[in-house]
This record gives structure tokens, C-alpha cells and sequence, in this order.
């Protein structure tokens, strides 16, 4: 075979061959994953400052578990 028989081979199996339709619209796409992206953003933001909302539990636990003593453990 030769490169040329080659090359209008592929250009006629090329032309033949059909596009598939989506079944939406392509911008559907691209608002699925934006609606994705901010839900797993806004959980991600849910998560920040954590360790800082019971500041007062964990200053008073600290302040009865201070010393030398381990309380048994």
C-alpha cells in the first residue's frame, strides 16, 4: 500500500463517519460543572476556622489537663 493510497483511504473513512449528537446543549455542560465546582467549594469554605469555634472548650480543657499529673492515663 502506498502512502498516497493510504492517505485517501483515511480521508474517505474520515468523511464518512458521523458526528454524534449531544444529548444537551454544550454550554449545559460548562453550568453542570460551575454548579459542581461551587458545591464542593462551599463545602470546602465550611470547613474553615474549625478548630477556632470552640476555642473557649478547648482553653478550659487545657486548663484543667495542665501539670505533671496524667490523671490516670
Amino acid at each position: 500500500m502506498s502512502l498516497a493510497t493510504a492517505v485517501q483511504t483515511a480521508t474517505v473513512f474520515t468523511e464518512t463517519v458521523h458526528a454524534r449528537e449531544l444529548p444537551m446543549e454544550t454550554w449545559v455542560y460548562g453550568l453542570i460543572a460551575l454548579v459542581i465546582f461551587a458545591a464542593l467549594g462551599f463545602v470546602v469554605a465550611s470547613y474553615r476556622d474549625v478548630a477556632n469555634r470552640h476555642s473557649a472548650k478547648a482553653a478550659a480543657y487545657a486548663a484543667r489537663h495542665t501539670g505533671d499529673e496524667h490523671g490516670g492515663h
